[in-house]
């Protein structure tokens, strides 16, 4: 945060000061007690297991400066303590306040699957033309969009948020702190399905992203989605389509993987640019072209968007590429999801020079009552695609290896409960000239298995 005292956040917040003084300077929000970056305002949230009020005076030990409470009427200290009634509705009040200072244009990035990925690659295509802020880690929730608004500074010229969703109304609520110019809707799958109900749920929930698009902005919709081609913005917004399909105002052509990566021509109107992707898969085709047309549509021309976005090679645990012991591993375990699932397996098919191609799978959670047969489909999936060997982990991914085992059996596959018992396996079979994709939920902690055999 730039120029904020406690007075600013009593008038964000309405909230009354039981203690300190108004002037004091603040730099940072934190919602955790044990990660304090100097000057901190401490916000403790109320959990459905934690209440962070107890850890205030740890906060404060750890170098916190004041604190926002929603459970203490009086107070006797030397720091700041302001009484809210809900603090996690006063973080979302700073975060609005601290929005409506700011004056550059935010695009926001939502969608079932490759937000983070898609944001990452926005983000580098726009460093062409301007300093770009975009959200650090994965703060793209209720609490985590309004302390992204607070840590955009005065020299940043343009901004790429994340906006998540988990559950009816969150994405409105976010949006709506984020005030964004340009909207993002990368496609609607159905991650979420068990807290929304059905895609159709989630279709809505995405559309909701224009809650807080500002007057005049712009709506870019994957135009190969077969539940956004159709979709139109509300009035007073207009729609961009990107994709692969004649119907797309920026269109990708030519496209065709070169040992995984892909290579394309970006087409618009008149304008063309031949884009070489340092990250694998076919997927990334689509996340490419959204970066160059919101670069475009921000004054940045496709070739010198397109020069960045050859620049671009990916983060941790999502399709990075490791070469050890003779071995390639391909660690994707940030997430997984039917469409994620699918595109990670793609990437290993496409590994020419692999004498073996063997795929570590790990549960894909949030699917709902009908997860497993979504695992189920995978192996269908995979019974098609040039796959040497399946190994699942967890009772879910053990319905992909079971599809595999009834309709190819020619690709071996091993089912695992334990993780340990999982990289025993691995650690004996696994040889020189392998291809292996670790892929699965994040909370399956298949990072970890991948871990054992990059480093």
């Amino acid at each position: 945060m730039e120029h904020i005292t406690v007075k600013e956040i009593l008038e964000a917040t309405g909230g009354r000061l039981l203690c300190g003084q108004e002037d004091t300077a603040l730099s940072h929000i934190s919602i955790d007690s044990r990660t304090m970056q100097g000057q901190d305002l401490f916000v403790p949230l109320i959990g459905e297991k934690v209440d962070a009020h107890r850890f205030i005076d740890q906060a404060f030990a750890s170098g916190a400066v004041a604190a926002l409470t929603s459970e203490h009427d009086e107070m006797d200290a030397k720091q700041p303590w302001i009484r809210v009634k809900d603090t996690k509705k006063a973080l979302q009040d700073i975060g609005i306040y601290y929005r409506n200072r700011l004056t550059l244009p935010l695009i926001g990035i939502t969608g079932s699957v490759g937000k983070t990925t898609t944001r990452e690659m926005v983000a580098c295509a726009l460093t062409a033309g301007y300093q770009v802020y975009k959200t650090a880690g994965n703060r793209n929730s209720q609490v985590g969009v309004p302390i992204t608004m607070t840590e955009i500074s005065s020299s940043d010229e343009i901004g790429v948020i994340e906006l998540g969703m988990s559950e009816p109304g969150e994405l409105t609520v976010i949006a709506k702190i984020a005030r964004i110019s340009m909207a993002v809707i990368t496609n609607v799958g159905v991650t979420h399905i068990e807290q929304l109900g059905s895609q159709e749920n989630i279709y809505r929930e995405k559309l909701s992203i224009q809650d807080g698009l500002m007057d005049g902005g712009v709506l870019f919709l994957n135009g190969d989605d077969e539940m956004l081609k159709t979709t139109k913005a509300r009035e007073g917004f207009s729609t961009i389509y990107y994709g692969t399909g004649e119907n797309c105002d920026y269109r990708a052509v030519d496209v065709h993987l070169e040992e995984g990566y892909p290579v394309f021509t970006a087409v618009h109107g008149g304008e063309q640019a031949e884009v070489r992707l340092k990250v694998m898969g076919s997927h990334n085709v689509n996340n490419a072209m959204v970066s160059i047309a919101v670069a475009r549509e921000n004054g940045i021309p496709m070739k010198e968007a397109a020069k960045k976005l050859s620049e671009f090679t990916g983060f941790e645990n999502r399709q990075q590429i490791y070469y050890n012991n003779g071995m390639t591993i391909i660690d994707d375990t940030y997430n997984a999801s039917p469409v994620s699932m699918k595109a990670g397996l793609e990437v290993l098919g496409s590994i020419t020079k692999a004498k073996r191609k063997i795929a570590v799978l790990a549960d894909m959670k949030e699917l709902g009552e009908e997860a497993p047969r979504f695992h189920y489909e995978i192996g269908t999936y995979i019974a098609s695609h040039p796959i040497d060997e399946v190994v699942t982990l967890g009772e879910l991914a053990g319905e992909i290896a079971r599809s595999v085992e009834e309709q190819a059996q020619g690709i071996a596959a091993v089912r695992f409960m334990e993780q340990e018992s999982l990289v025993a396996y691995l650690k004996e079979n696994l040889r020189e000239g392998d291809c292996v994709l670790f892929k699965g939920s994040n909370s399956m902690n298949l990072g970890n298995a991948a871990g054992e055999f990059i480093s």
